[in-house]
């Protein structure tokens, strides 16, 4: 596992311990960057879910500003704090120890707007439409924000969900990708 691009290419990343964590591979890293990148500007991101950290940190070697984990698993946390040092990114992340609803909420509650948000919950606990249910209906997406949700191929999440609206779709061996814009109201799209 490695940082494929960016300020931090080719730096090796440290995975979570055990099989409880399914880290997203290098091909399915770089077609998630190549749709909604490649590089950055700015930004703020959320990497929920995050296991070692790797689809975050990746942003910010693009480019992101700023971004949050979250994991519920000490370990996963451990590998976060590990690999963010590697890459001397401290100051541009934060990093929490919470399941995935109680983390939206808190977050919520500091009125924040994420430029991307990264979904990769354990295939078999997944309940990414309510998920998206929430982060739409509490307006945590920016804008001209994305998420992107990693799943298994069986699953097809809906076209629609308030007002996001699902962009882009594909397999990718095992892994299926899901990514959604909000519909600009003024335009129709």
């Amino acid at each position: 596992m490695r940082v494929i691009s960016g300020t931090c290419k080719g730096r090796p990343l440290k995975a979570v311990r055990g099989n409880e964590t399914r880290p997203t591979t290098d091909k399915v890293k770089e077609t998630i960057f190549n749709v909604i990148g490649p590089y950055f500007s700015s930004g703020i991101g959320l990497d929920l879910f995050a296991g070692s950290g790797g689809l975050g940190i990746e942003a910010l070697s693009r480019g992101l500003d700023r971004v949050i984990f979250v994991d519920r698993d000490s370990n996963a946390i451990q590998t976060i704090h590990h690999n963010i040092a590697l890459c001397n990114m401290e100051e541009r992340c934060e990093v929490f120890r919470n399941n995935a609803e109680r983390a939206l909420k808190a977050i919520m509650k500091r009125n924040l707007q994420f430029d991307y948000i990264f979904l990769d919950p354990p295939y078999r606990k997944q309940k990414l439409e309510e998920l998206l249910t929430f982060i739409e209906s509490k307006k945590l997406i920016a804008a001209q924000g994305t998420i992107i949700c990693e799943h298994s191929t069986d699953v097809v999440l809906p076209q629609k969900i308030g007002k996001l609206e699902r962009a882009k779709k594909g397999d990718y061996g095992s892994i299926g990708l899901t990514f959604y814009h909000l519909i600009d109201s003024e335009k129709g799209v």
